[in-house]
């Protein structure tokens, strides 16, 4: 029995052996892999269905994200109203999103109730019909949200900055406009949604407490659906020559946005997992360098922070932050300070061991419950990598040396490297 007059035992979090639980996988008729990790103490579920759809794919801007919008808004049989009181009806939760590369339709509920909303998602899958009169609607709103979020200073440096990295033209750097919202036709919707959603490529990922008749029920509902094996080709890079950039963007704005950001590899790269470890003591975390010296010395911010971005085929390093017009200049100054710190010295043991055990500590909370366990699976899936990974990550997290990041910094924290960018 446990002595509760006895306090615990405090053990770091680096000290845990982390386990990642498996997933189990099996295949429908028709080819499409199916990921599941069966678990929980709550009759719940998710399944999500993920599309090689994203405007990767798309020869016109908005076709991909705007398809993918309108999957839910009407079918052969029902309507838009009808689909959303079918789901609402039985407790059930149906998002859709569109990304660079995937597009996804994500269902949660009560794990008593899968059977009759499956069929339902496969309606949407095969028979959607993209109405007029729901595509008239879904422009008018994203304009007018386009409208909004264009006078916020930290929308546009959010648009601006990638456009720079990529190019304006690559899937990464695209953004949309009144125009292209104005362009866009039914027909060509439709087009891309036989291509890309009734023909496409298609993956599966569920977790929680699953029926046991689970495979059986994706069988019917979806191992007839015609797949194809869709490649990711690769798209070259145009990015910008000027590495500083100020846009005026409201004459009476007082707050700037500034971005700061570098092209960086993808998470095959040998450096990249190192380097997330870097980017947490860099910017990455509450007790950062930035933000110790930004927001809590200097007061110029409410917050800044730095991260990696997670593309699957091309990524960036980014310093984010809103500042007082009066202090930008100021903040970028200090953030090009602090890389020229960590170029220069070696980090002391206390800060690295303080960043280890936060670092461990969110691994630890990705893996509580089926849904979080399943979401690092797809994430390691969809970007072609295994277990190893994540053994590989906690390894490096534990033993990387105050030395290595030095010499990482030196690498990649060179101010000549990165574009910068403030919008006011």
């Amino acid at each position: 029995m446990i002595n509760r007059t006895v306090a615990p035992e405090i053990t770091d979090p680096v000290n845990f052996h982390l386990r990642l639980k498996p997933y189990k996988k099996f295949t429908l008729k028709n080819g499409i892999d199916v990921y599941t990790v069966d678990a929980g103490a709550e009759e719940l579920m998710m399944v999500e269905w993920v599309f090689y759809a994203g405007n990767w794919f798309e020869d016109k801007n908005l076709v991909a994200a705007s398809s993918n919008f309108l999957l839910k808004n009407g079918t052969a049989t029902k309507n838009a109203f009808a689909i959303n009181e079918h789901f609402e009806y039985y407790g059930s939760y149906l998002n859709r999103a569109c990304y660079n590369e995937t597009a996804t339709i994500t269902l949660h509920s009560l794990t008593k109730h899968i059977g009759e909303l499956l069929p339902v998602v496969r309606e949407l899958i095969s028979e959607s019909t993209m109405p007029e009169e729901e595509l008239k609607i879904y422009k008018q709103n994203m304009k007018q949200r386009l409208t909004v979020n264009l006078k916020k200073s930290d929308f546009v440096a959010g648009r601006e900055i990638d456009a720079l990295l990529y190019g304006r033209q690559h899937p990464y750097g695209k953004y949309s406009s009144f125009e292209d919202f104005d362009a866009l036709t039914r027909e060509e919707l439709l087009a891309f949604y036989k291509q890309y959603y009734q023909q496409g490529k298609l993956v599966l990922f569920a977790a929680g407490k699953l029926p046991s008749d689970f495979e059986q029920l994706l069988n019917k509902n979806f191992g007839d659906i015609p797949v194809n094996n869709i490649v990711v080709e690769k798209k070259g890079l145009q990015p910008a020559v000027e590495k500083h950039y100020h846009i005026s963007n409201d004459p009476d704005g007082v707050q700037g946005s500034i971005r700061i950001a570098r092209p960086f590899p993808n998470r095959h790269h040998p450096d990249f997992m190192k380097v997330a470890v870097l980017n947490t003591i860099f910017g990455g975390f509450f007790g950062s360098r930035l933000m110790t010296n930004i927001r809590e010395d200097k007061g110029y911010t409410y917050g800044i922070h730095s991260y990696l971005q997670n593309n699957i085929q091309n990524s960036a390093w980014m310093v984010s932050t809103e500042a007082g017009r009066d202090v930008c200049e100021a903040a970028i100054k200090e953030v090009y300070k602090e890389m020229k710190d960590l170029r220069e010295e070696i980090v002391d043991e206390e800060e690295l061991h303080l960043v280890r055990n936060y670092m461990m500590g969110i691994i630890l909370g990705d893996l509580d419950g089926p849904f979080q366990i399943l979401s690092r699976w797809k994430n390691i899936i969809l970007n072609n990598l295994d277990e190893n990974y994540f053994y590989n990550s906690i390894n490096t997290i534990k033993t990387i040396s105050a030395e290595e990041i030095r010499e990482l910094a030196k690498k990649y924290l060179n101010p000549e490297a990165f574009y910068e960018l403030v919008v006011i």
